[in-house]
């Protein structure tokens, strides 16, 4: 352990180290990460990753649940696969559609925790 594990929980400092706060992330991974909150950015996007946040989902189920058309939501998902936000399963005709990883599932749920407790 550190100085930093009575003040930090211990789980964030194994996972980032305290001088990492004092130095400006570099700018491709800037970059990178404004291009994943600029995909997020909109709120169709968002209830689409909304319903996803539960499971893995086909492209005809996530229209019915966010009402738009399976045109509308065939072009979003295809800017979040671009991002490698959610990944695809061909299961014979159907097309089924996940979060890429957990990553995801937690920003999306951390950003709405933001949200609802604000």
């Amino acid at each position: 352990m550190n100085n930093y594990s009575s003040i930090y929980p211990v789980e964030v400092m194994d996972k980032i180290e305290p001088t990492s706060y004092h130095h400006p992330i570099d700018e491709r991974s800037a970059s990178r990460l404004a291009e994943i909150f600029r995909s997020l950015s909109d709120p169709s996007r968002i209830r689409i990753v909304s319903v996803l946040a539960e499971g893995e989902t086909s492209v005809g189920a996530l229209a019915q649940a966010v009402g738009l058309s399976e045109s509308a939501v065939s072009h979003h998902l295809r800017g979040l696969r671009l991002m490698r936000l959610v990944r695809a399963r061909k299961a014979g005709r159907q097309v089924y559609y996940a979060l890429d990883d957990e990553h995801i599932t937690d920003l999306y749920r951390r950003g709405l925790d933001h949200v609802l407790h604000s």
